[in-house]
């Protein structure tokens, strides 16, 4: 029964933060084409903290947390495809320590990525979801 409590969690706070790391870009690129210092830009800049302060970086710790009690749990570590899918979740927390950092600069008037490369980075977090759904449902290796 604690496997299932695990895992259900662990996926609720999954979708949490797959959604926050979604959003994230979306609202950099809402941002990028307003003046700094603007109303318009300390509003966006609002928005972009709030996010990370309740839904990303809360969802990120409880997905680790969870995520690594479900490893203990199952005895994942000496499979392959939890290997494979640990380096795509360190991947997606590399993502979100870049994105949450550039959206602070962006909240004070900087503008450290140009749209087109924030709209090219915000594919990265659906690519990796993939990979990850399939080598946890699949477990090819």
């Amino acid at each position: 029964m604690t496997y299932l409590w695990l895992k259900a969690g662990h996926i609720i706070f999954m979708v949490f933060w797959m959604a926050g790391l979604f959003m994230l870009p979306r609202q950099m690129i809402y941002l990028h084409a307003i003046a700094a210092g603007s109303d318009d830009e300390a509003l966006w800049g609002k928005r972009m903290g709030l996010l990370r302060k309740v839904i990303l970086t809360p969802s990120l710790i409880v997905v680790w947390a969870l995520g690594l009690a479900l490893a203990i749990t199952v005895g994942a570590w000496d499979q392959g495809w939890f290997h494979a899918k640990l380096l795509f979740v360190v991947l997606l927390t590399a993502f979100h320590g870049i994105m949450v950092g550039r959206s602070k600069k962006m909240a004070v008037g900087e503008r450290p990525m140009t749209e087109k490369q924030l709209r090219i980075w915000g594919e990265f977090p659906g690519i990796v979801l993939a990979i990850i759904v399939v080598l946890v449902v699949v477990k090819p290796f």
